[in-house]
């Protein structure tokens, strides 16, 4: 089965963002990518909820939105409400997960739990059958532009182990580093998502970069 493609507007142009959106909407990308960063659970701050509806009103495409904020519980129902399809929140952001995770479904959203790289896949063990998704950062987050973590494809292998055990449905979604050299080989170890940030946006046909990236 072919991966989901979902570029991160996080490496786009902001200032010509409804262009890199017509862009995106003719392209063979699946999802887009958000990064919701506070400058405090990571070291940079990006968009918020406004944004986020803004976006939604050009894409053609469903919202994939990644909290890199504390305390996220506090904005599920402001980003369901902004235009969000799939809300991912970190597992060290997340006093009370589980209560989280349910929020995220009542709202009819999918549900995914991100990882840092340092963060062992099997503390995911008592909730991996509620996910639709395992975000694993291949990165430090924070910041794009960044050479995926070789350890990443080690952790995809162990996490795949840990769904098939528990017979959940997740797949499993990396960030952070993904080009076209890496993407087949991530693919092969059992990544379903792939979030392209400058590989994409950097690329002089984009296009063209997604298409490759589709079809590795």
């Amino acid at each position: 089965m072919k991966p989901i493609i979902s570029p991160s507007l996080l490496s786009a142009d902001f200032a010509n963002l409804e262009k890199e959106i017509t862009m995106l909407n003719t392209s063979k990308a699946d999802w887009l990518h958000l990064d919701i960063m506070d400058g405090v659970f990571v070291p940079n701050i990006t968009i918020g909820m406004s944004i986020v509806h803004a976006i939604r009103q050009h894409s053609e495409k469903p919202l994939d939105v990644h909290l890199m904020i504390t305390q996220p519980e506090r904005y599920i129902s402001h980003f369901k409400a902004a235009g969000a399809d799939c809300l991912s929140v970190h597992w060290e952001a997340s006093t009370h997960l589980h209560r989280t995770v349910q929020q995220i479904k009542l709202e009819d959203m999918l549900v995914g739990v991100a990882l840092n790289p340092h963060t062992p896949v099997s503390l995911l063990s008592d909730i991996i059958q509620e996910l639709d998704i395992v975000l694993l950062m291949s990165v430090n987050p924070g910041f794009g532009g960044q050479q995926l973590i070789e350890r990443t494809y080690h952790r995809i292998t162990e996490l795949k182990e840990l769904i098939i055990k528990n017979n959940s449905n997740a797949l499993i979604e990396v960030d952070g580093g993904v080009d076209l050299d890496n993407a087949p080989r991530l693919v092969k170890m059992g990544c379903d998502i792939l979030v392209a940030g400058n590989v994409v946006f950097r690329s002089a046909n984009p296009t063209e970069t997604i298409a490759q990236l589709k079809n590795v």
